[in-house]
Parts: C-alpha cells; structure tokens; sequence
C-alpha cells in the first residue's frame, strides 16, 4: 500500500425545501444539470456529483442549519431569514420562475367588516402569524403594542372567530378573498435566495462550487423564460430585417452554400415569439427554427 496519505473527499452540504417546494427545487437543479433521485419520504437523496450532498429540510428550518454550520449552504425563502434573524452570507436571489411566478408576501389581513383599517388601531389586539418575529418587528416599527401568538396552521380561519387580525403569506391574494378577508397592509416580500454560511464562504474550495451551483441554476433559470430561432434570410433583406427588429440587434449571421443567403440565430423573450414569427416571414425569412433553450449564461 502506497505511504502517500489519501486525499480526503471534498463534499458541498445543500439544503433544498422540503414539502411544497421540493419538487419545483428538483425541477430546477435538473436543468442546472443536477440530477437529484428521492422518494416522497426520503431527507437524503441521491445526487449525481459525488462532490455534492442534499439534505430535505423544511424551508423555515435551513437558513439556521446554514447559519450552524450544519449545512454549507441552502435554498430558502427571504422570509424565512429574516424571520430566523440569521447572519449567513446570500449568494443570490433565484426566482423560480419569471413568467408565471410572483413574491410571497407576508400580510396583514382581517374580516371584511372588521373596523381595522390600519396598523395603529391593532393596539391592545390579538394577532395570529407563523411569522412571530416578523411581525413582532412590524409593529414595533409603528409603535404599537399587540398581543402576537404562533399560529400552527389554518391561520385564516382564526381571523373570524379566534383573534382580531392575522398575518399570513399570499402571492395572488385569492385565498384571503375566498375567506372573507381584506388585506390591511404588507409586512414583507419574499422571493427565494441561495445562501451559503459564512465560514464555507471562506473556504476556497466550497465558494468555487457554491458559485458554480449559482451560476448554472442561474442560466437553467434564466433559460426558462427565452427561446433561440434560426432562419435563412436573404442577404440583400438582411439589413432591413435586424433594423426593423430591435430583438435581432445582436443575432449571430453566419454565410451559407448559397452566397445570396445568410442563415441568422438569436435568443429572444419566448413572450414575444408569436408575434415575432409572422414578422420575420414578411421580411423574407425562411425556414424558421424556433428551439427551446437549457441554459442562457451571460
């Protein structure tokens, strides 16, 4: 046996959301290139990066699991840091998805008929929240004294018959409406964050595939929203066709078999393709190719 001591396995600690994110979370890094494998029951799935371990743990939970050590480094809401108080070192912002998805807030909400109208008459009043210290900070911010008690759960229904107002997180509003409740004032907007603790931030190894996690999740992100199209385009339209497209500013010409052609390539806002499209045809484009794209890293 060789006297050369062996090189000890360098591992990255993740924290992924278990529960109702966990699956979006997957989704994700796959097309980051992670492939993660895990039962619904399973804390501890398989990752194809040796270099790599994800632990599921509740999102409320993982930003102290990183601040602690325990974790190098977890995806969690912004909410759930601040609510937490902890001092770890944020990567990022990674809004799953920019076409459909909007910030959670955090909000104040009563009964439709409740005389509340405004923060400085919860005076003296009961308030249910999951987000204790958050709120806690809201009103102290406002110089009001109220009474705020965790909230387990079902925290909508409490508002009609248990306390005087409520905090509860919403992204469209349309639960508070279906249960006869009106939105007094927004506490905080959360969007998901990759943060890493402070220690393993220092560590040169782990920041190289913290940053590197960052950057593909960030492209696989990014990707989601964009397209690529290709095209043959007369070389005597081509002039007119990227000066009437200001999408086409920077497209990539590349000279084909027959010099009268060029064949062109973009990246464009997939929002925009179906008007694009008829355009392109009327300024003499052929062959349109449109394709999705896995990653757009700038």
């Amino acid at each position: 046996m060789s006297g050369e001591k062996k090189q000890e396995q360098r591992l990255l600690r993740l924290g992924l959301p278990k529960g109702s994110l966990q699956n979006a979370a997957i989704e994700k890094l796959a097309k980051a290139g992670y492939r993660i494998q895990a039962s619904s029951r399973s804390y501890i799935p398989y990752v194809d990066d040796p270099e790599l371990e994800i632990r599921f743990i509740r999102a409320q939970e993982i930003s102290r699991y990183v601040e602690h050590g325990n974790l190098d480094a977890g995806l969690t809401g912004h909410d759930w840091i601040v609510e937490n108080g902890s001092k770890v070192h944020e990567v990022g912002e990674f809004i799953f998805s920019k076409a459909t998805s909007r910030p959670a807030r955090w909000v104040l909400a009563v009964p439709e008929n409740s005389p509340i109208r405004s923060v400085k008459d919860l005076e003296g009043k009961r308030i249910a929240a999951e987000v204790v210290n958050i709120t806690k900070a809201y009103l102290r911010r406002h110089g009001v004294k109220a009474f705020v008690e965790f909230s387990w759960g079902a925290t909508e229904v409490k508002a009609h018959e248990m306390v005087d107002a409520i905090v509860d997180v919403t992204e469209t509003g349309a639960s508070l409406r279906a249960n006869k409740l009106r939105v007094v004032d927004t506490l905080l907007v959360s969007t998901p964050r990759l943060i890493a603790n402070r220690q393993a931030w220092k560590d040169s190894w782990k920041r190289r595939k913290i940053e590197t996690l960052a950057m593909l999740l960030r492209g696989a992100l990014e990707a989601e929203s964009k397209v690529g199209l290709k095209m043959n385009v007369p070389r005597k339209s081509l002039e007119k066709l990227v000066s009437a497209l200001p999408a086409l500013r920077n497209p990539t010409i590349s000279p084909l078999a027959r010099e009268e052609w060029v064949a062109v390539e973009t990246i464009i806002n997939e929002s925009v393709v179906r008007e694009l499209i008829p355009q392109l045809k009327a300024l003499g484009a052929e062959g349109i190719i449109e394709y999705p794209l896995n990653k757009v890293v700038y």
